[in-house]
């Protein structure tokens, strides 16, 4: 088995593939996502540590899920994800550590990630629709988020589970002084339904 490439690497190479794929300049990628051109060329570099808030508007403005941007360039046919080979990153600007535990190029539509939240820390995406239209449910494991979906805030705690479509802003915090511990489990549509 080969080493992954670094994370700026395989970042780089995803946000560049992903692009190119679409057919999108760096302009068009730019007006798309909200992401300056400059950035997305140091990204695409692997010179810059983006932030998930930066990556969650290239995800929208490339139509795919923050998870899919950590996937590797090449699927494996594995169906089986092992821990030693699950990819964890850190945000740099909440410091929340995340883990794709899902089988890349698995084949299925279906992604689960794990995240370690850190106590006081808060995390604002402005997502917007996808198409296809992307589901995802977060199951807190561990501890307490609040998360605000819109204008609707629910208090989760260990157990509970909820369910929305990423179509609208969406903000995560951890109001305690201890990590709280959560799995986000996501899945794409077929676009349209027939």
């Amino acid at each position: 088995m080969t080493e992954p490439a670094p994370l700026h690497d395989r970042l780089a190479r995803r946000v560049q593939g992903l692009r190119a794929g679409l057919g999108l300049s760096l302009d068009e990628l730019a007006a798309r996502s909200g992401v300056s051109r400059s950035m997305i060329s140091l990204i695409e570099r692997g010179q810059s540590s983006p932030t998930a808030v930066v990556l969650e508007r290239l995800a929208v403005g490339l139509n795919v899920s923050l998870a899919s941007l950590f996937e590797p360039d090449a699927p494996h046919a594995d169906p089986v994800s092992r821990r030693a080979d699950q990819l964890e990153w850190r945000d740099p600007a909440s410091g929340y550590l995340r883990r794709n535990v899902s089988p890349a190029g698995a084949g299925s539509p279906i992604q689960i990630v794990e995240v370690q939240f850190p106590a006081g820390a808060r995390v604002t995406y402005e997502t917007g629709p996808r198409q296809p239209r992307v589901w995802q449910q977060v199951w807190v494991l561990e501890g307490h988020i609040d998360l605000t979906l819109g204008t609707q805030r629910h208090r989760l705690d260990a157990g509970d589970c909820l369910a929305m479509a990423l179509e609208q802003p969406l903000s995560y915090h951890n109001p305690t002084r201890r990590t709280a511990r959560y799995a986000v489990v996501l899945c794409s549509e077929a676009w349209p339904r027939s």
